[in-house]
């Protein structure tokens, strides 16, 4: 097709559309289609210019309007230095000069001709909001450089986006046999837990309604969401009936939690599973680690960690590994900047580090910090090989990018993007009791037939995926993640078997 439309390029002086030599757009025509045509034009001129300015981690992006194609199959864009063609299907339906290199404005303005044109024949992108033709022009634009970068609407999309705070009256439940709502789960310092609602509590009323005349969905609305509203909740206690009021507020998620086993125990175990490497999970883990200093093993769970914060991840790294590096960042294809933790090691317990492939961003370089160093054993499955930071470009009108242009090594400079990390122990090999039971025999009797691909950069990536799979089940990944870790850390033995692979 692209063939078929460059045979056009030789009648384009026939087909020009009539326009205004300063603007594409009449002024008194601005809004078209649902779309303020010079706002629009605006916002992407300023994205234009502000991704010029990003480095790529060695590559270049060039504005290339022919990548506008992929907001739908049936479109396609031919260019030339002189001219910008849109065809649909079969049929050329607009035609406009090029604007010159770094010409932003103009830029800004065949983009924003071709989304109206694009919209006039693609019903399904006229409905989108415009912050969803954003996020969809961006991710054309960007598709084959990073194709995990965003457009947020505005700042506070973000902080609504950003899945770490919760919007609610503050509990969780679900419906018994007897039509009921019995709570269990309260969040600390919600709205709930400051009306002293307990789990095992029942809530049989809401706004004067039996709780069995409430449909699951007008039962979530009044639970949870971004609108405002108060609920009369009345409640079935063990000391009587109760009458409470709630009211929505935001509640703010713990980016880790702790959990103590075994306390009375030879062999307890500290379990920390991290949500988001930010500085709020590393004070939560640092005081973890100062209030338990006697635990003999540590669980370290980042199977669903994310976070782009550097910074925070070589804190989290270095409360185990010490002043040693933990990755290195690559923003363009000369520089690589390593971070190191600026503190000492706060525990030398032996650790188990859980591993996925929801494992992603500076998660996956901790995990590669506690490998190189030796000083933690790897379970799990292989991570996402999606280690990059975001940067954040601010643009003018209130909304934001985000795009993830830094590339993250490891501390020793091996690649993780595009790889990832892959585990010493593959949970998705040893499901049953059995077959546990016979892999650590054979680990302890020499008889591990192991290989680390880690240290094999000419391995395909997706070979060792396809050998240790994803478990699909989380009942079951945790269940045999407890199982393994708690053998591993409680066997010294065995532990430093798996260390010294």
């Amino acid at each position: 097709m692209k063939l078929f439309n460059l045979i056009f390029l030789s009648f384009f002086s026939l087909l020009v559309l009539p326009v205004r030599a300063e603007s594409l757009f009449f002024e008194d025509e601005p809004v078209q289609l649902g779309l303020n045509v010079f706002d629009v034009s605006d916002t992407f001129s300023d994205i234009y210019e502000k991704l010029d300015a990003v480095n790529w981690a060695g590559k270049n992006i060039n504005v290339a309007i022919e990548s506008l194609e992929k907001l739908n199959s049936n479109a396609h864009i031919a260019a030339t230095d002189e001219r910008v063609v849109l065809v649909w299907k079969d049929s050329i339906i607009a035609n406009y000069p090029r604007p010159t290199p770094k010409d932003w404005n103009g830029f800004g303005e065949i983009t924003t001709a071709i989304v109206l044109k694009i919209r006039e024949n693609d019903p399904a992108f006229r409905k989108k909001t415009e912050s969803e033709m954003y996020q969809a022009v961006v991710d054309s634009l960007m598709k084959g450089i990073d194709e995990n970068g965003r457009y947020i609407f505005s700042r506070q999309a973000e902080i609504n986006e950003d899945n770490r705070i919760l919007t609610s009256v503050g509990l969780q439940g679900n419906r018994d046999n007897r039509g009921n709502f019995r709570i269990f789960g309260v969040f600390k310092g919600s709205p709930a837990d400051n009306a002293g609602i307990k789990p095992g509590d029942l809530i049989s009323e809401i706004n004067g309604v039996s709780i069995k005349n409430i449909s699951d969905s007008e039962l979530n609305d009044v639970l949870s969401g971004y609108n405002s509203s108060t609920s009369k909740i009345k409640l079935l206690t063990p000391a009587g009936n109760q009458d409470v009021v709630l009211r929505k507020a935001s509640v703010i998620l713990a980016d880790s939690d702790i959990v103590y086993r075994n306390a009375d125990d030879e062999n307890a175990v500290l379990e920390i599973i991290v949500h988001k490497i930010s500085d709020g999970a590393v004070d939560i883990i640092k005081e973890a680690l100062n209030k338990y200093p006697n635990a003999t093993g540590i669980i370290l769970d980042l199977r669903s960690a994310t976070g782009d914060d550097e910074k925070a991840a070589a804190k989290l790294a270095g409360l185990f590994i010490g002043k040693n590096p933990v990755m290195r960042i690559v923003e363009t294809a000369k520089d690589e900047v390593e971070v190191v933790p600026g503190g000492d090691a706060v525990t030398d317990a032996p650790v188990v580090v859980l591993m996925s492939n929801m494992t992603r961003g500076t998660a996956e370089a901790v995990v590669a910090s506690f490998y190189e160093n030796q000083r933690g054993v790897l379970v799990g499955t292989p991570t996402a090989g999606q280690a990059r930071i975001a940067s954040r470009i601010n643009l003018d009108n209130g909304g934001a990018l985000e795009l993830l242009n830094k590339a993250i090594k490891t501390g020793s400079g091996k690649i993780i993007d595009g790889r990832g990390v892959f585990p010493i122990v593959c949970l998705s090999n040893i499901r049953t009791a059995s077959q546990q039971n016979a892999f650590f025999l054979n680990v302890v009797n020499n008889d591990f037939n192991f290989q680390d691909f880690n240290k094999d950069d000419s391995i395909n990536p997706e070979s060792i995926r396809k050998g240790c799979p994803v478990i699909t089940s989380g009942k079951d990944e945790d269940a045999v993640s407890m199982a393994v870790s708690a053998k591993i850390l409680t066997d010294k033995k065995l532990y430093n078997k798996l260390i010294a692979e």
